[in-house]
């Protein structure tokens, strides 16, 4: 049964919170009350009356929530940038313990209700590669962006990355993992942020993803656009783009479904092996995931890279033409290698193949920058940045990619992965 309602209440809390510098501060979150629709489920149903064992409610769908916050013996909003802060993070830890799927059991009658409480159904691995084109928030310099990542804002359960300095295109390649409860209803939030040391970090935008739309046990590569609200859709600003890899992994995929990687790996990431647990993720009583011992992989192995043509370039030269040639990298390592010169051409063609022998295949970024030749010097026309997961888990492909940081122009490129497992204990 679900019930358009409104709650008002007015509990006195008083939270200790520490800042950064170590300065104590008792808050007071007061008047705290909410707008939307109310989830109840009376199951299971029995034949003793009422005829059903227990209620289970929950908020399933927010539409305003309002508190009050207060510095006790003083003025919360004195303090630059803290109030908005700390208004946030409670705004998060409210709205988590009341929202779908998390949800309160009351029991009717007698009996065990276990299976009612919310439980761990599954693992989501996430790969923040990189982000491009992101609003600047410095007057001086670029901003530097930090991702904070979450499926359920809470302090435990949000992942952060490293902050990249200076860089409006950054690149991180980085995984995380998060126990998922309930797969049709929840989601993956990104935000990006411009860390300003000890003030407040301000948001340069956000993004989210339904873990409905992702298939089970298939790696989804996607981007996306960010926005100032999630919440409010008529933001048309653009604020940038973060690239993602997706893996959503249900407990017992074994049961059903195609293992994307090879039979000795378990069902988590590329990242990492599970040993022992056929699901990949154990559940304790209390309902909460604990992972069990892992074994880190290192996937070493040679990675063959053609440089086949591109096509559309932008002119470079004051003819309209440009002398392309492309560089090959490899992130981790360093190992590069460039193709020829091809001279007076938007669509050169190279056919050029080169091997680099990848210590770690899962860690490691392939880069391949496009030039533009000149007698006394050359020029930066774009480039494409890749990891190395889908070459790992298709072998081979042959595929067309957009020129980053280039007006037009697209990439054909010719991928092959030979590859051996290496297995350290951790």
């Amino acid at each position: 049964m679900e019930l358009e309602m409104n709650w008002d209440g007015n509990p006195s809390i008083i939270l200790d919170i520490n800042t950064r510098l170590g300065v104590a501060l008792p808050v007071q979150v007061k008047n705290i009350g909410f707008t939307g629709v109310f989830r109840l489920m009376f199951k299971p149903l029995v034949d003793e009356f009422p005829c059903f064992g227990a209620v289970c409610f929950s908020l399933r769908q927010k539409k305003k929530l309002d508190l009050t916050l207060k510095v006790v013996g003083g003025d919360i909003s004195t303090i630059p940038g803290l109030s908005s802060a700390i208004e946030d993070t409670i705004r998060d830890a409210v709205e988590d313990s009341i929202t779908w799927p998390v949800r309160k059991v009351i029991p009717i009658l007698p009996g065990d209700y276990s299976d009612l409480e919310l439980k761990p159904v599954g693992m989501l691995e996430v790969k923040l590669v990189q982000a491009k084109e992101l609003t600047n928030k410095d007057l001086v310099g670029k901003s530097d962006p930090y991702a904070v990542l979450y499926v359920r804002p809470l302090r435990d359960r949000m992942k952060k990355s490293k902050t990249i300095n200076n860089d409006l295109n950054p690149v991180w390649n980085e995984h995380f993992e998060f126990i998922i409860e309930e797969a049709s209803t929840q989601h993956l939030v990104v935000k990006i942020y411009d860390d300003e040391g000890f003030q407040a970090a301000e948001l340069i935008g956000c993004a989210q993803v339904q873990l409905k739309d992702l298939e089970p046990g298939k790696v989804k590569d996607v981007w996306l656009k960010l926005v100032k609200d999630l919440e409010i859709q008529r933001d048309t600003k653009y604020r940038g783009e973060v690239h993602l890899e997706l893996l959503y992994c249900p407990n017992g995929m074994e049961n059903g479904f195609t293992n994307p990687f090879q039979r000795d790996f378990s069902m988590t990431s590329l990242e990492r092996v599970l040993k022992g647990g056929a699901n990949g993720l154990e559940v304790t009583e209390n309902g909460n995931g604990n992972m069990p011992k892992k074994r880190d992989v290192i996937v070493r192995g040679v990675l063959s890279v053609t440089v086949i043509s591109a096509e559309d370039l932008p002119p470079s030269d004051l003819m309209g033409k440009a002398d392309p040639y492309v560089v090959v990298s490899m992130k981790k390592s360093g190992l590069r290698n460039k193709t020829r010169v091809v001279n007076n051409s938007l669509n050169p063609v190279w056919n050029q193949t080169f091997d680099f022998v990848v210590e770690d295949g899962l860690h490691d970024m392939l880069i391949i920058e496009i030039w533009d030749h000149d007698t006394f010097g050359k020029d930066y026309m774009g480039k494409c940045i890749f990891t190395l997961t889908r070459v790992i888990l298709e072998g081979e492909y042959k595929d067309s990619f957009p020129v980053d940081g280039a007006k037009s122009g697209k990439l054909n490129l010719h991928l092959k992965w030979m590859a051996q497992p290496i297995y350290r204990d951790s």
